[in-house]
């Protein structure tokens, strides 16, 4: 799943630009983002024939993906289209995996020198695969999970949020860096083995936020509003995918 690796690390770095308020970092995130793709694979020594023609032709659902994702959460609609995208170019190139070269490179020879503790006859692609997966979380996962967010109604375009009231994301407050932390933190305790810790941080997340979900039950109740019923939607929804982004994340690891 070497090519996987490269473009979900691609798509990570592109993601966390456009996560950044300045505009001209923003405009860079496509770019940036294909550059990292075949800046990474030709150091990983991704040089054949079938390397190029696949990691030049994953730079198109990239674009796209940043399009597709930043459109839909700026207006809503097309929440599907983007999702679609990203989950099809991940199958598709996890399907044509079998034609890719054996990674190795100037980025093999400096894990030989090294000497990390890479598990498997394969460090270049484990090294590769984990960390494109830690990248893809800090930033995409926040991208999933708003895009689900926004296609269930549990949270407003941003063209439209301002105009029809505050967004139920506003009562719980730090969603965009917890989010993050806690995929990053379950894919890491995946990792090491520490499955049921990982649980414990789920079950952690409701145990904090409790007292701020009961505090909208001062505010109005109705759906439509920004009570304790749009709130715990908007928690629970974004929780879940969340989840199943790491855990996701962490079943291609193994």
């Amino acid at each position: 799943m070497t090519w996987l690796a490269v473009w979900l690390l691609g798509v990570g770095v592109a993601d966390l630009l456009r996560s950044v308020d300045q505009r001209h970092v923003r405009r860079a995130a496509v770019p940036a983002g294909a550059v990292t793709v075949v800046a990474v694979g030709l150091l990983a020594g991704l040089s054949g024939a079938a390397d190029l023609v696949a990691l030049l032709a994953s730079v198109v659902p990239l674009a796209g993906w940043v399009l597709l994702s930043e459109r839909s959460l700026r207006r809503g609609g097309g929440h599907a289209q983007a999702l679609l995208l990203l989950g099809g170019t991940a199958v598709a190139l996890v399907a044509t995996s079998g034609f890719a070269s054996t990674p190795g490179g100037p980025l093999g020879r400096w894990l030989d020198w090294a000497d990390l503790p890479l598990s498997g006859d394969r460090p270049v692609a484990r090294l590769l695969l984990v960390v494109g997966l830690f990248v893809a979380n800090l930033a995409t996962g926040n991208v999933i999970v708003r895009l689900v967010l926004v296609s269930v109604g549990a949270l407003r375009p941003s063209a439209t949020g301002g105009a029809t009231g505050a967004q139920p994301s506003e009562k719980l407050k730090g969603g965009r860096l917890l989010g993050p932390m806690e995929r990053v933190f379950i894919l890491g305790l995946g990792l090491a083995g520490q499955v049921t810790a990982a649980s414990i941080v789920i079950a952690a997340k409701g145990l904090i936020r409790f007292p701020e979900l009961q505090s909208a039950k001062d505010d109005a109740t109705s759906v439509k509003g920004d009570g304790i019923d749009e709130v715990t939607e908007y928690f629970l929804v974004g929780s879940f995918v969340s989840w199943l982004v790491a855990m996701g994340s962490l079943a291609l690891t193994r």
